[in-house]
């Protein structure tokens, strides 16, 4: 939801409604060719509306705010690492072309490089590079002893004009898994049965995952990013703190930072199934109120015979904060939902934008078009950059001329949760639109997350709370009644365990069982009684987690 994170919001939404949207979708374009300098702001007519003398030459992706600040990733000429896509440097930049801040994140072991991603309370999600040594590499169960670029994602605050906060971090090398060395780190007898892991394993060299598009999607606090070699697209939770983040328990997900889902090559996982995409960018969300809202889209590169591009949209199995999954198997779905066959081939970035009356956008990196089609897939407007055009986004001029409402906040008022005042309210409970829960007021009947979304009062824009986490009118104190309630017998075990459930707010369970390094070693639902006897004796914890009561924690002795 990345261009649209505040969603572009107006009345040419009936357009699509009427049967209308064989018409463009009317707004101004963003773009700026890798390298250059100079940015551009044009419409449909492909007339320049603004154009900007930039400090630095463009690294990578631009992305406008409400109001028309714009982010944008800037070559760094001191960078050590080089390669495709680094940036090494992030500037904010007003719309009268003054730079508000300039952040350089380079080194030899770390570099910022790809894509990024503005958030709701004025942070920036951003991707680097995390260079392990060979030493690192064989520690980790590498069957190579090589440098590895790993990849981490970080939330910079933007301190004064060029410095940061760190204020949460996620690094893949936390989240790995490998069959091959028995003993050795990250070990697991089954990769298949651990797809929230990565396999350090598989296509290992020293640019290893090249992610290069990250999005944020704030109705359930997770992020999605692409890989150009893994052929996948992740999501992972962003509810977590950094130390969760790094473990594999903890967030609204209970997984802390362990993959929620990934799509797109099953091999990857050593699951049986078909390589769908092949070389991807740009993975996001589509926006609220445009047509398949909350499906995940991308670029996939050679997608199609020839090669050429094509653009795939995916319907996830997503339950809550959680997506459905079968172990041993893929993740659904085996193949993708939608797919936009394109006018050409970009071999490598690129991206494309889903709007309301149901038109898509394209960009064509390396051919340097950019170009909009119907939801026939009529092409009704194409712009020829005359250059190599990572990212191009389009913006309606009342989401650039009118700054955001703030982000919203909920407090609790008796029974009733209570939004900051707004235009419009929405709100949301564990991810999902709450039906007529439309007033500032909103009294919940079920413990859960919510969230809330708010509209300026143009109604250009979308903004939306971070999560509330409403735990009942008797506060932690019924979530301990509900923990009371829940037994695990026998505990100790010698293999067969039972867990009785005395509420019927415990009726749908998932069961995710860790080892004492925090390793998933089972998962199952809706099983209350479970064969543990394959396991070795030890201590174990077990969330159990109930679509209505969020996550109870038990600790398990199994003696054999």
């Amino acid at each position: 939801m990345k261009k649209n994170l505040y969603l572009i919001y107006s009345g040419i939404l009936s357009l699509f409604l009427t049967g209308l949207s064989a018409q463009q979708w009317n707004g101004l374009t963003l773009y700026s060719n890798m390298g250059s300098t100079m940015g551009y702001l044009i419409d449909t007519n492909n007339i320049n509306v603004k154009t900007w003398a930039f400090t630095g030459g463009t690294g990578y992706s631009a992305h406008m705010m409400p109001g028309g600040d714009i982010w944008r990733s800037v070559n760094n000429p001191g960078n050590i690492l080089t390669g495709g896509g680094m940036t090494g440097r992030i500037q904010k930049i007003n719309y009268a072309g003054t730079i508000l801040w300039d952040y350089t994140y380079s080194s030899s072991t770390y570099c910022l490089h790809h894509d990024h991603c503005p958030l709701p309370n004025g942070n920036v999600l951003v991707i680097s590079y995390d260079v392990k040594t060979p030493t690192d590499a064989t520690n980790a169960g590498c069957t190579s002893a090589i440098t590895i670029w790993a990849e981490k994602v970080l939330e910079l605050k933007p301190i004064g004009t060029n410095s940061a906060q760190i204020v949460w971090q996620w690094n893949v090398w936390d989240h790995l898994v490998q069959n091959a060395i028995v003993g050795g780190g990250n070990y697991q007898t089954s990769i298949v049965n651990n797809p929230q892991l990565l396999n350090i394993n598989y296509l290992t060299q020293k640019d290893w995952m090249h992610m290069n598009g990250i999005d944020y999607n704030p109705i359930l606090d997770q992020i999605t990013i692409s890989s150009h070699w893994m052929n996948e697209w992740y999501v992972i939770d962003h509810s977590t703190t950094t130390a969760q983040a790094a473990s594999h328990a903890g967030g609204n997900s209970g997984m802390g930072g362990d993959f929620l889902y990934r799509w797109g090559n099953p091999l990857a996982y050593q699951a049986a199934g078909t390589k769908i995409l092949n070389v991807t960018h740009d993975a996001h969300w589509i926006p609220e109120g445009s047509p398949n809202a909350g499906y995940l889209v991308g670029v996939n590169n050679a997608g199609l015979a020839g090669p050429k591009t094509a653009i795939d949209q995916v319907t996830v199995p997503r339950s809550n904060y959680n997506y459905t999954y079968t172990p041993g198997i893929q993740f659904n779905p085996t193949s993708f939902t939608l797919r936009h066959s394109s006018t050409g081939y970009t071999s490598n970035m690129g991206s494309s934008d889903q709007f309301p009356n149901g038109n898509q956008m394209i960009c064509l990196a390396t051919a340097g078009t950019i170009y909009e089609i119907d939801p026939l897939g009529n092409t009704i407007w194409t712009k020829n950059t005359a250059g190599s055009t990572p990212q191009a986004h389009r913006y309606t001029t009342c989401y650039i001329n009118n700054a955001a409402p703030l982000q919203p906040t909920i407090t609790l008022s008796g029974a009733d949760l209570v939004s900051t005042t707004g235009v419009t309210y929405q709100w949301y409970q564990n991810g999902n639109l709450l039906a007529g829960a439309t007033s500032q007021t909103y009294t919940p009947g079920v413990n859960g997350i919510y969230v809330v979304r708010v509209t300026d009062i143009y109604g250009c824009v979308y903004a939306y709370s971070a999560g509330y986490n409403f735990m009942g009118p008797l506060g932690i104190a019924s979530l301990n009644t509900i923990n009371d309630q829940i037994t695990i017998y026998p505990n100790p075990s010698n293999g067969i365990i039972t867990i009785k459930t005395g509420s019927d707010q415990f009726e749908k369970i998932k069961i995710i069982l860790f080892d004492s390094f925090g390793k998933i070693v089972l998962q199952v639902n809706n099983i209350k009684t479970i064969d543990l006897s394959a396991l070795e004796s030890g201590i174990y914890y077990m969330n159990i987690v109930s679509e209505k009561n969020g996550t109870i924690n038990k600790k398990i002795s199994l003696i054999k």
